[in-house]
């Protein structure tokens, strides 16, 4: 299923370096800094740079519910454990009083 959607994407990613392949300049403003580069690979790295930076966004927003989730599950496994001891004594009383009336 994941090459189903990745191949597409990537054979439009290749088509479109391969119809943009013409030099462009990139000028930072208050620098004389100027940085010659195709313009697919300035495109595509601009993209890149969007998709990382939201990336990171997202997992920092992430880390309370993350955090929530954890607490959850311990919370849950110290119920479980309670109540398997609490059944336990349960079936350990349960098995005294038959023993008890049958004697």
């Amino acid at each position: 299923m994941r090459w189903i959607l990745f191949l597409p994407l990537a054979g439009l990613v290749v088509l479109f370096a391969l119809s943009n392949r013409q030099p462009v300049e990139l000028r930072l403003w208050p620098l004389d800094l100027v940085w010659q580069a195709p313009l697919a690979l300035v495109v595509l790295g601009a993209a890149a740079l969007a998709f990382l930076l939201g990336a990171g966004i997202v997992w920092v927003a992430d880390l309370p519910a993350r955090g929530r989730s954890r607490a959850a599950a311990r919370r849950a496994a110290a119920l479980e454990r309670e109540l398997n001891g609490l059944r336990a004594r349960e079936r350990a009383h349960a098995a005294d009083r038959l023993a008890g009336r049958a004697t």
